[in-house]
C-alpha cells in the first residue's frame, strides 16, 4: 500500500516542480547587470552626473568632518570597565614636601654628574625598600640630530620594583619619569620617589609596580621596552635586564617642570597614530575633577558654552590639533612606545601657567595615587572602552564608526571617477573595434610597456627617495660645504624635485602612447591605488588618512593631458606631500597660536623631514617610508598624466 500512494504522489510532484524563491533586491540587482539597456542607462548617469556627484561627495566629507565637533554628532565620555567605574577611593599621600626635597637632590645630583644621577638613584630607591636594576645602552643614530645635537647616544635606565604582597609577580603598572638634559623633569622625578615610598608601606596591591627613570627621553624609553619584552627591533644595543615583573598592564608618564602646577594636559597621540583606550583618559580625568584639578587636552581647558559658535570653534581647534599630531605618526611623549606593546599608557605634563590657581605636589600625588589604586582593581587588560577616537574635548570623544565616513565620501570621489574612465575606456574599445572593422583609423591600444615603464620609475624613484639620503651622505659632505644633517635633508630634496622630470619623457616612443586610451588607463591605476592606499592607512591612522585624502583626490579627480596642462601642473604641485607637510606645519602653528614667518616655517619644514626619518630608524615611524614607497609614486604617476602626449 505503501508503494502505491507513493507512485501516485510521485507523478503530482513531478509535475508541478517547486520554483526558488528570489528577493527582490538580488533580482533587481541581476537585472540592472545583464539587461544591456539599463546597463548603458546606468553608464550614461555615471559619466553625465559624475563631476556634480564628485562635487556633491567631497562637501559632505568636508561638512562632515567639520561637524564632528558639534555638540549633537559627539558622544559622552564615560567609564566602561566595570573595575575602574568609580572613584570611591580615599586617597592619603600627603608628601608633597618630601617631593620637593627628593626633587632638589635630584637636580644637584644631577648637575655634578652631568647626566641621569644613576649612583645617587640606586641609592634611594633601595633605601625606599625597591629591588633597583639599571640598563645601559647605546644608539648610533644614521645621521646626526641637530635640534637635540647627537649623535651617538649613550645612557643608562634606572628602575625599581615594588613586588605586590598579595599576589605572584604577574602582572605590573609602570610609573616612568623622562630624564632629559637641562633643567627639565626634576619635580616628576622627586614626586616618582615620594610615591614609591608611600606606595611601598601599603599592602592592597595586587600588581607589581615599576618606577622607571628612563635617559634620552624616548630612546631611553625604546631601549627599555625592547629589553623589558626582550626584543630588538631598533637596532639599540643594550645590556641584559636583570630584573622584570609581570605583565605590563598600564603606564603612565609624568613630566613636572614647576613645584606647583594650575593644570594637567594628557598626552594621547602615539607611535603611528595609535591611541590608547579610551578608559584611561577618562580615569585620569575622573580622578582631576575629582580633586578639583584642572585637565586640559591639546593644551585647552574645555569650555562649557559648547552650544554657541565660539564653543564650537574651540572644540574644532581642539580636534584639529589632535588630527595634526596623530597624522604625525610621531609619539608625542613617552607613552607613545608602550602602544606599540599592546600597553595602554598615557603621558601627563604639568602645566604652571598665569592661571590663579595652583596645586601642590600633594595634589597631584593624590590625583596619581587614585588612579594607580584603580589600575590596581583590573582583572584583565583594557578592552571594553574605545581605541579608535577623535576628543574635540576631555568630556565628549567621536567614534570611529561617527567619523569613518568622512574620508568615505571623499575616497568615493576616486571610485566614481574610476567609473567614468572604465566606462569610456569600454566605449574606446568598442568603437575601435567597429573602427577596425570598417577600416577606419581610431586610438591604439596602449601596451603593457606603455603602462609599465613610467609605474616602475615611479616607484623607484620612491625607492630612491627612501635609500640613497642616508647611503650618500658621507659622499654629500666631501664634496660640499654641509653637515650630514643637512646632506640627508638636502639629498631628499634634490631626488624629490628631480622625480618631477623623469616619468613623463619615458612612455612618449612606446607602443600606444599618443592614444587616449593610454593616460586614461595610467589614471585609472592610479585613481585605484591611491583608493587603497587611503582606505587602508584611514584603518591605522585616521588622521593621515583625511589629511592625505582632502588635499590629493579632488586634485587627483581632475587632472588629465588636455586642457589648462600649466593649471594641473600648478594644482598638483599645491598637493604633493612636501607642500601638505609644508601647510600643516603653518596651520599647527596657527593653531597653537605660536604663528610662524615663512622663513621660519621653512626651517621648521626642513627640521620635520629629518625628524620624520630619524623617527623612523629609532622608533619604527611608518610616515616616512609610506609617503616614499606608496604616496610619492602614486603622485609621480598623476604628474605622468598630465604630461601624457
Amino acid at each position: 500500500m505503501l508503494s502505491i500512494g507513493l507512485t501516485h504522489v510521485e507523478p503530482l510532484l513531478s509535475s508541478s516542480p517547486v520554483t526558488p524563491v528570489r528577493d527582490s533586491r538580488d533580482s533587481l540587482a541581476m537585472g540592472l547587470l545583464s539587461d544591456p539597456n539599463r546597463r548603458q542607462a546606468l553608464s550614461r548617469i555615471v559619466t553625465r552626473l559624475n563631476t556634480p556627484l564628485c562635487i556633491i561627495s567631497y562637501l559632505i566629507g568636508i561638512g562632515w568632518f567639520l561637524g564632528l565637533a558639534f555638540h549633537p554628532f559627539t558622544l559622552r565620555s564615560y567609564i566602561s570597565e566595570n573595575s575602574m567605574g568609580s572613584t570611591m577611593v580615599e586617597e592619603q599621600f600627603v608628601s608633597g614636601e618630601r617631593a620637593l626635597s627628593y626633587a632638589r637632590e635630584f637636580a644637584a645630583h644631577k648637575k655634578a654628574a652631568g647626566g641621569s644621577p644613576v649612583a645617587w638613584l640606586e641609592r634611594t630607591m633601595r633605601s625606599l625598600g625597591l629591588e633597583v636594576y639599571t640598563q645601559t645602552f647605546v644608539r648610533t643614530l644614521p645621521f646626526p640630530d641637530e635640534a637635540t645635537e647627537r649623535y651617538m647616544v649613550k645612557g643608562t635606565n634606572v628602575y625599581g620594583i615594588l613586588r605586590a604582597p598579595r599576589t605572584a609577580s604577574t602582572e605590573s603598572l609602570v610609573l616612568s619619569v623622562p630624564c632629559s638634559e637641562g633643567q627639565n623633569n626634576h619635580q616628576a622625578a622627586g614626586l616618582l620617589l615620594a610615591l614609591a615610598s608611600y606606595f611601598r608601606g601599603q599592602i592592597y596591591w595586587a600588581k607589581d609596580i615599576i618606577f622607571l627613570v628612563n635617559e634620552h627621553d624616548l630612546i631611553g624609553m625604546e631601549a627599555w621596552l625592547e629589553g623589558y619584552h626582550d626584543v630588538n627591533v631598533t637596532e639599540i644595543k643594550s645590556s641584559v635586564m636583570m630584573g622584570r615583573a609581570g605583565a605590563i598592564q598600564a603606564a603612565v608618564s609624568l613630566e613636572l617642570n614647576s613645584d606647583v602646577i594650575t593644570s594637567f594636559d594628557v598626552v594621547v597621540e602615539g607611535l603611528n597614530g595609535q591611541l590608547p583606550n579610551l578608559d584611561m583618559v577618562n580615569l585620569f580625568n575622573a580622578f582631576c575633577m575629582k580633586n578639583a584639578l584642572l585637565c586640559t587636552i591639546q593644551g585647552k581647558l574645555q569650555r562649557n558654552d559648547y552650544d554657541t559658535f565660539p564653543g564650537y570653534v574651540h572644540n574644532l581647534q581642539t580636534m584639529l590639533l589632535m588630527v595634526l599630531k596623530q597624522g604625525s605618526g610621531r609619539p608625542q611623549g613617552d607613552h607613545g612606545l608602550f602602544l606599540r606593546y599592546h600597553i595602554e599608557a598615557i603621558t601627563l605634563r604639568g602645566i604652571n601657567s598665569f592661571r590663579q590657581y595652583k596645586y601642590d605636589m600633594s595634589t597631584v600625588g593624590k590625583t596619581l595615587e587614585g588612579m594607580f589604586r584603580k589600575l590596581n582593581n583590573l582583572s584583565e587588560r583594557l578592552h571594553q572602552s574605545y581605541f579608535f577616537y577623535l576628543l574635540p574635548s576631555l568630556s565628549r570623544f567621536v567614534s570611529i564608526g561617527i567619523y569613518m565616513p568622512a574620508i568615505g565620501f571623499i575616497i568615493l570621489i576616486l571610485i566614481l571617477r574610476s567609473l567614468d574612465l572604465w566606462i569610456k575606456l569600454s566605449r574606446s574599445e568598442g568603437a575601435t573595434e567597429d573602427g577596425a572593422a570598417d577600416g577606419a583609423e581610431q586610438d591604439s591600444r596602449p601596451g603593457f610597456l606603455t603602462l609599465a615603464t613610467p609605474i616602475v620609475i615611479c616607484h623607484a624613484t620612491g625607492l630612491s627617495l627612501y635609500y640613497l639620503p642616508t647611503l650618500s651622505q658621507d659622499m654629500a659632505t666631501d664634496h660640499f660645504p654641509v653637515s650630514e644633517s643637512e646632506a640627508v635633508v638636502l639629498i631628499a630634496i634634490a631626488i624629490y624635485v628631480a622625480g618631477l622630470a623623469l616619468p613623463h619623457n619615458t612612455h612618449r616612443a612606446l607602443t600606444g602612447a599618443g592614444s587616449n586610451q593610454g593616460w586614461m588607463t595610467l589614471k585609472l591605476i592610479s585613481l585605484l591605488y591611491l583608493a587603497i592606499q587611503l582606505g587602508c592607512i584611514a584603518v591605522i591612522n585616521f588622521s593621515l588618512g583625511f589629511i592625505l585624502a582632502v588635499t590629493i583626490v579632488p586634485v587627483a579627480a581632475v587632472v588629465q593631458p588636455g586642457g589648462p596642462k600649466f593649471l594641473h601642473a600648478i594644482l598638483l604641485v599645491l598637493v604633493t606631500p612636501a607642500t601638505i607637510l609644508l601647510g600643516s606645519i603653518f596651520l599647527y602653528r596657527e593653531l597653537i597660536e605660536y604663528p610662524v614667518t615663512l622663513l621660519e616655517c621653512w626651517q621648521l619644514f626642513l627640521q620635520a623631514i629629518a625628524g620624520g626619518m630619524l623617527d623612523h630608524y629609532l622608533y619604527g615611524s611608518l610616515l616616512f617610508p609610506f609617503i616614499a614607497f606608496f604616496t610619492y609614486p602614486c603622485w609621480l604617476q598623476l604628474w605622468n598624466v598630465v604630461f601624457w602626449k
